[in-house]
């Protein structure tokens, strides 16, 4: 069986973990917890935990790389365990979507995403899978950059737990029965929060 490369994008270091941008990070230690594992240091600039996803084999990875150049880790592990393109799974922050909604999809820009834009780059297609942690766009005024590199608000933290969890099972629904199924399951409804309407 084929096996999986599934990245989540976020900074490393602690004064990052808790940032809108480290969704990916957050994700990817759920899978983590679910497969009973942890992270281990690998040559590609990443941390590694190699076992099986929605019972496929599989490759859970977090670049330490920073955030901007993500794609040489990424095009690393692809090449170290012969994953095609096909098969990674890149779970990230989407400021087009809002808070509260995930989405799944294959390809496509990157939307500002430097994260996205530099694993494009370094795989040399935009044909591998995305999930779409949904952040929503900055208040007012406010600059991306600062937005994105910015914890989670309070109201925002109360749904987190949830939204993580509930983003590790389109990544298992993703391995177990694909993107088609993966978005008519998920996409229908957007989760109803307990936080002030947005």
């Amino acid at each position: 069986m084929d096996r999986w490369l599934v990245v989540g994008l976020g900074n490393p270091g602690p004064e990052y973990a808790g940032n809108r941008h480290n969704a990916g990070f957050m994700v990817l230690d759920e899978l983590a917890a679910r497969a009973g594992g942890r992270f281990k240091a690998h040559r590609s600039r990443a941390e590694v935990l190699e076992g099986r996803l929605a019972g496929a084999p599989a490759v859970l990875a977090k670049p330490l790389s920073f955030m901007n150049l993500s794609g040489g880790p990424v095009k690393a592990l692809a090449d170290f365990y012969k994953v095609d393109p096909a098969r990674v799974v890149v779970v990230h922050d989407e400021l087009d979507v809002p808070y509260g909604a995930l989405r799944a999809k294959l390809g496509g820009g990157d939307n500002g995403h430097n994260g996205l834009k530099s694993i494009t780059k370094s795989l040399a297609t935009r044909d591998y899978l995305r999930v779409r942690f949904g952040i929503g766009r900055p208040p007012g005024r406010m600059d991306t950059a600062a937005y994105v590199l910015r914890d989670f608000a309070t109201a925002e933290r109360k749904d987190l737990a949830f939204l993580v969890d509930r983003a590790a099972d389109v990544v298992e629904s993703l391995v177990r029965v694909g993107l088609e199924a993966t978005q008519n399951t998920f996409h229908a409804v957007d989760l109803k929060l307990s936080g002030p309407p947005r």
